[in-house]
């Protein structure tokens, strides 16, 4: 029943039989039943991480470390590759050129699939964490993005509070609400997939539009709660926002799980970004040094 609920979520008449997919499933939740939905849409479905012994779920495999699939793709010559996480509700896809199509550019294609078939509704909701150039590619056609707290269950709530139906995170985590009531890694790739028959253009074609803005994160160590509101960070938090001007954007926020302060850097050169987060993880631990 599950495999017919997730063919429901795209056009009956749809089909992926010109397709050749690699697969990978994590060792997880989904080893089973993904190939099933791929394959009885037509496609060609090459597995990997489908053969769970209960101790090796995400272990070198699944959308948290994709590189088995991206080498994978490249060897087959398939038209892309889908990695899932271990419990199935976060999917990363790889182009044929073995190029990884993350969370954020899997959102942006689903968002403007539904504008152009006058479906989206509401606002795309994303987090703090969501690429720059995400929130750019939306904007460049009118669609309002709005940013939460790290966290799909933040991204929900904002849903439903505005009646919007499209969200998610870089991980892979997206939500569509307009075809189920949770993150679901399976249906999340078919609402892709539909998009790149719909258009007729490959997935590498299909992210072109946006353009990724390089992000570096550092996790700070600290051994007791630091100030971020503290004047010697925000000295050079400040600085930095300015040398960036809008060719950017900084965020600090303190671990929940970690003993940790994150710094996020976004800008057009990798080489500044690395720069300015250097300089303002270089802060923090001044600070927490006391």
């Amino acid at each position: 029943r599950y495999i017919e609920f997730c063919k429901s979520t795209i056009p009956y008449v749809m089909s992926f039989r010109d397709l050749h997919i690699v697969l990978d499933c994590a060792n997880g939740a989904t080893y089973n039943v993904a190939p099933a939905v791929f394959g009885e849409l037509g496609a060609r479905v090459t597995t990997i991480g489908t053969e769970p012994d209960g101790l090796n779920i995400n272990q070198g495999c699944g959308s948290t470390a994709p590189g088995l699939l991206q080498e994978t793709v490249l060897r087959e010559g398939a038209d892309l590759g889908i990695a899932l996480d271990g419990d199935g509700d976060r999917v990363v896809m790889v182009d044929h050129r073995g190029e990884i199509v993350d969370g954020d550019e899997l959102l942006f294609i689903i968002a403007r699939s539904r504008q152009e078939s006058g479906h989206l509704q509401g606002s795309v909701v994303g987090t703090q964490m969501s690429n720059l150039g995400l929130e750019q590619a939306l904007a460049a056609r009118n669609i309002p993005f709005e940013r939460v707290q790290v966290g799909d269950r933040y991204i929900m709530e904002r849903l439903r509070a505005n009646d919007a139906r499209i969200g998610g995170e870089s991980s892979g985590h997206i939500i569509c609400l307009d075809r189920t009531t949770t993150g679901d890694g399976i249906i999340s790739a078919l609402q892709v997939l539909a998009a790149m028959l719909e258009r007729g253009e490959t997935l590498n074609e299909l992210k072109a539009e946006m353009h990724k803005y390089p992000q570096t994160l550092v996790n700070v160590p600290v051994a007791r709660r630091v100030d971020l509101e503290d004047g010697r960070i925000r000295g050079v938090v400040q600085s930095v926002e300015g040398r960036l001007g809008d060719r950017g954007r900084v965020l600090l926020r303190a671990s929940g799980t970690e003993p940790v302060v994150r710094v996020m850097v976004e800008g057009q050169e990798l080489d500044e970004v690395e720069a300015l987060a250097a300089e303002i993880a270089a802060a923090v631990q001044a600070v927490a040094a006391g």
